[in-house]
């Protein structure tokens, strides 16, 4: 069975891959990187090596970054999606 849905590694792979490419982006070492946000080096560089990072050690690289925006719609409650459910429910009553 094949799915275009992405597995969780392949997604933490990316978000990882993004990271580096915007610290690159800033002329920052992983060391500056790390000092900035509070997340040790090793930390760091196991989340870009192996993109394994605690969910705490990410939002405070996000901020530093300046993308913490980006996590205001993880699991965000899908207005429509709750419409659509409603009427469900109405036609099976």
């Amino acid at each position: 069975m094949y799915s275009t849905v992405p597995l969780p590694t392949e997604v933490a792979r990316s978000v990882a891959n993004r990271l580096v490419a915007l610290r690159k982006d800033k002329g920052w070492t992983q060391a500056e990187l790390a000092r900035r946000s509070g997340v040790s080096l090793g930390s760091l560089k196991r989340f870009e090596q192996q993109a394994l990072i605690s969910l705490e050690n990410l939002l405070a690289l996000a901020h530093v970054l300046g993308r913490l925006e980006d996590f205001g719609s993880l699991f965000a409650w899908d207005e429509n999606l709750a419409a659509v459910r409603k009427r469900f429910a109405e036609f099976k009553d």
